[in-house]
C-alpha cells in the first residue's frame, strides 16, 4: 500500500523558494538538478513542511535518503565512512564534509533540529 503524496508539489515549491533555488550544501543554482528532500520521509510520517525539508542537488538527495550523508542539528554537512567502505570512492563528497549548510533567512523555516537529529540517528550510518 502506498500513501498518497498530497501536497508534494507545494512542498517542493516552498522549499525551493525558502532556499532561494540554491542547494543547501553546494550552493548550486541549476534548477534541473535541485530537489526538495524530506528530513523525515513522508513515508515515515514526515510532514510536507519547509522545516522538514532541505534543498539538495540530486546526487546529495540520493545519498541523504540512503544514509550516506546527513546534516547535524548544528547545520553541519557530514559524510559517513560507509561511502568509502562500500564503494571505495566519494572523494568529491568528503571535500564537502564539515561544511555548514545554507539555511533560509526566516528562522521559522530553518531545518527542525529534532528532525535533523532523527535523521542522524535513524537513517545515517557512519
Amino acid at each position: 500500500m502506498v500513501r498518497p503524496r498530497l501536497g508534494q508539489g507545494l512542498f517542493k515549491f516552498e522549499v525551493r523558494d525558502a532556499y532561494r533555488k540554491s542547494c543547501a550544501v553546494t550552493r548550486e543554482h541549476s534548477e534541473p538538478v535541485l530537489e526538495a528532500a524530506h528530513i523525515i520521509p513522508y513515508s515515515r510520517g514526515g510532514a510536507h513542511r519547509v522545516d522538514n525539508g532541505l534543498l539538495l542537488r540530486t546526487d546529495l538527495h540520493r545519498l541523504y535518503d540512503r544514509g550516506y550523508v546527513t546534516v547535524t542539528p548544528d547545520h553541519e554537512f557530514k559524510v559517513g565512512d560507509r561511502l568509502r567502505r562500500e564503494f571505495d570512492n566519494g572523494r568529491t563528497y568528503y571535500a564537502l564534509s564539515g561544511s555548514r549548510i545554507a539555511v533560509p533567512e526566516d528562522p521559522r523555516l530553518h531545518p527542525n533540529r529534532e528532525h535533523l537529529d532523527w535523521h542522524a540517528r535513524e537513517v545515517f550510518h557512519d
